[in-house]
């Protein structure tokens, strides 16, 4: 089996690389890649497609600056919703699968029940617009699918929320964290490990196709994120500034930024585990195993 993935370069390509490779040859790419795979430029990008004709695609490629994208809706539309839909159609024609990942950030963030794929989507913000044609895009092609919402990724390798959390509580002697946005911090390592066991599962029943809802369990907010990652890193002999008390929770009105946050992120993954017979960790083991990698290195 040929798998084409795209957005190698990312937390979530990197570790697809890895957890793909048990399923069959993989061809990876990145932006500045041969064949092209600039999403900038969905023709080409469909040119690479039928040229290479695989039998999966794997789209790991996002234009993922959320505020960014209030101020270009354009070049991100065409990144998150044009191309992705363009992959679809190709997709459709070679008769491959599409592995796509999509946000909750579809949902407009209100009430506190985690959110089901079938429930009515209202984004707040032009990031989540984006994303939600992509995923209108993919489905009106007619290609087989899977399509993952998710939440809050982050990974041992790059930036993230977790390691800025540690700079600053090395640094400062307070810190001021978000309090009232809930969700589940999700590892792209456990993402990508998801993404093989469920694509294995849907080339030998196609029947699973559709959209699911990836997420670890449990629920916090910022500030549970940036608490815990503080006093794990404080256990494990990393020199800590702040005093647990010093991390003050505050609203999310006291960090405007160009574009609106949902307040509510959990999502539902009840059809995904039922669907692949899968258990999902606690989001604190994800953040802990990344932490030892980070920190213990």
């Amino acid at each position: 089996m040929r798998i084409l993935l795209f957005g190698k370069n990312g937390q979530l390509g990197w570790e697809l690389q890895r957890s793909l490779a048990p399923l069959g040859d993989i061809i990876a790419l990145g932006t500045n890649d041969q064949p092209c795979a600039d999403f900038t430029r969905p023709s080409d990008v469909a040119a690479t497609v039928r040229a290479l004709a695989p039998d999966v695609i794997v789209n790991a490629a996002a234009y993922t600056a959320v505020d960014k994208a209030e101020s270009e809706p354009r070049a991100a539309n065409v990144v998150n919703a044009v191309t992705p839909g363009v992959l679809a159609q190709a997709a459709a024609g070679l008769k491959a699968w599409l592995v796509h990942y999509s946000t909750d950030y579809v949902f407009d963030g209100q009430g506190v029940t985690p959110w089901r794929e079938d429930d009515p989507v209202a984004p707040l913000n032009e990031y989540g617009h984006g994303k939600l044609a992509g995923e209108e895009n993919i489905r009106t092609s007619g290609c087989r699918h899977l399509i993952f919402r998710t939440s809050w990724v982050y990974a041992a390798r790059g930036g993230n929320f977790a390691k800025t959390m540690l700079k600053l509580a090395q640094e400062r002697d307070a810190l001021k964290v978000v309090d009232d946005q809930f969700g589940a911090p999700t590892g792209a390592d456990l993402l990508a490990d998801i993404t093989a066991h469920a694509l294995r599962s849907a080339l030998a029943r196609p029947e699973l196709a559709g959209t699911y809802h990836v997420a670890p369990a449990g629920e916090t907010t910022w500030h549970g994120y940036a608490s815990h990652v503080i006093a794990q890193a404080r256990r494990m002999g990393v020199p800590v500034k702040v005093t647990t008390d010093a991390i003050q929770a505050v609203t999310s009105h006291e960090f405007p930024t160009p574009a609106r946050r949902p307040a509510n992120s959990r999502l539902n993954t009840h059809k995904l585990r039922t669907a692949f017979g899968l258990h999902l960790p606690e989001w604190q083991a994800g953040v802990d195993r990344m932490l030892t990698e980070i920190l213990l290195k």
